[in-house]
């Protein structure tokens, strides 16, 4: 292969989501079709977004490859991928690929924490319904979301996988380059990957995952500055941190390291990692930092007293977007410039957008996704925007990509100014105020629904912080969702 001509052929498809199991909200088939692309559109949506297909992308055609684009399909952090929207979208790509004519190799953007009523780790399957088409010889490399949940089953069916390294993810893009080049070493006979995974037995809430705190930011940092590209010292490792909102058993932490035919380096610089999280379990959870409904928001006020920028309340335990405990206690409290964007409720933007801009409307809202969500709240105020929205984010974390907010309203109630989303979204940077025509710098207080992502954005938008724990199904107390596939006997927390 060294002395050929033709340029490789490299199929290219993407299939992502991050299952909530514990929600019995399902992420259907129309949850992936805002997103979905193939063909030509696949590369024209991707290029140049913060995606690790965009990743792929940018280094195969730097090289000269042919694409075949397949397929790209995501849906956001929710409930469970139904049944019919994972058969109907893996027989795409395996249809895609049995089609392709002859490849050199196949790129795969999967999340690693896909699940369906029927699989624990639709993930895995994916890539063996890959591998039954392509044979076992066939180059096959992964990009994988650093909340992957994942084990040696993943392993063996790759030749290399990679995870972010960033959470908030601000390298999807770079995670795909990684592969992508990766993957033309190997093909160049440059490199002969060698691959292991090793799992420490610790899950982390979500909101403890970011990688901005130590100890696990000295963790992550070391193990990017221990990467090396040169095809003699080939070396990259990746720490996972795994989606602890779901009950499967590969739930986790895992570190995977990839060197140039050297087994023995793998194994050595995946258990080093593996063993520094194992030992620093309890020193990666942050209970200090997370604060009830009334202390948050009576702690968001003091110091507002002092600084210009708004307050940050992280309601962080929200799942499905539509948690209202932070809502409900700024309407009582009447905490006046208050911002609640991106509340997922199409009745209730429906309803409101009826009313009309300008007008005074009464809309029962949120809290609808289960008993945890908090209920709906009453929200009476004028109708200030309604229309629907879609846009190519401009922050930090969901570059480029589109965003479909389906309709969307804004509700003012004097007090509080609460955005009201058709589709599930996240509010990760202040794309949800000027896209809807407002203004944060207008604001006090601004309740948010992300995990880590935000950070990337509101580490300087904000003057603080404050983590809000609420009884939603993404507490920061692991110990109070009942898992019932987790090995909890040799698992952090629930083993300590």
């Amino acid at each position: 292969m060294k002395n050929r001509t033709t340029p490789f052929r490299i199929a290219l498809a993407g299939f992502v989501q991050e299952s909530v199991t514990f929600v019995n909200v399902a992420s259907t088939i129309e949850a992936f079709q805002a997103t979905e692309s193939s063909g030509a559109a696949m590369l024209d949506r991707h290029r140049g977004a913060n995606t690790p297909t965009a990743g792929f992308i940018d280094v195969c055609e730097a090289a000269g490859c042919e694409l075949v684009p397949l397929l790209y399909a995501g849906a956001a952090a929710a409930g469970p991928t139904t049944d019919e929207a994972y058969e109907h979208y893996v027989q795409r790509i395996v249809d895609g690929l049995a089609a392709a004519g002859p490849l050199d190799g196949v790129l795969l953007d999967l999340h690693g924490a896909m699940a369906t009523p029927t699989r624990l780790d639709a993930d895995a399957e994916t890539l063996e319904r890959v591998r039954a088409v392509v044979g076992q010889d066939m180059p096959l490399m992964l990009a994988l979301d650093y909340h992957a949940n994942i084990d040696q089953r993943t392993v063996d069916l790759v030749h290399a996988l990679f995870g972010y390294h960033y959470s908030p993810h601000t390298d999807m893009a770079e995670t795909g380059k990684r592969a992508a080049r990766c993957m033309l070493k190997m093909l160049r006979e440059e490199i002969r990957p060698a691959m292991v995974i090793r799992k420490p037995g610790v899950m982390v809430p979500s909101i403890f995952s970011a990688t901005g705190l130590d100890p696990l930011k000295s963790i992550v940092d070391r193990s990017v500055a221990i990467a090396n590209d040169d095809a003699s010292m080939y070396r990259d490792v990746s720490v996972f941190a795994g989606f602890s909102y779901a009950d499967v058993p590969n739930c986790g932490f895992s570190v995977v390291a990839v060197t140039n035919d050297d087994p023995a380096a793998a194994e050595e610089l995946a258990g080093q990692f593996s063993d520094e999280i194992y030992t620093l379990r309890r020193e990666l959870n942050h209970p200090e930092l997370v604060y009830s409904i009334e202390s948050g928001i009576a702690e968001a006020e003091r110091i507002k007293q002092t600084e210009s920028k708004p307050v940050v309340l992280l309601e962080h335990a929200d799942r499905m977007g539509d948690s209202t405990y932070l809502l409900r206690a700024a309407l009582e409290r009447k905490l006046k410039g208050t911002a609640v964007p991106f509340l997922a409720d199409a009745q209730a933007a429906r309803a409101a957008a009826k009313a009309g801009v300008g007008n005074v409307v009464t809309v029962s809202v949120g809290g609808h996704s289960s008993e945890r969500a908090g209920g709906p709240v009453t929200l009476t105020g004028t109708v200030v925007f309604a229309e629907e929205k879609q846009y190519f984010a401009t922050g930090p974390y969901f570059t480029g990509r589109l965003i479909d907010l389906g309709l969307t309203v804004v509700i003012d109630t004097g007090e509080v100014v609460v955005s009201i989303t058709s589709n599930q979204s996240t509010a990760v940077d202040d794309d949800c105020f000027k896209q809807l025509g407002l203004n944060i710098d207008d604001y006090s207080y601004i309740v948010l629904r992300s995990k880590t992502h935000f950070r990337a954005a509101y580490d300087t938008l904000a003057s603080a912080i404050l983590i809000v724990d609420t009884p939603d199904w993404g507490p920061a107390d692991l110990t109070l969702l009942d898992y019932c596939h987790v090995p909890k006997d040799t698992t952090y927390p629930f083993s300590t």
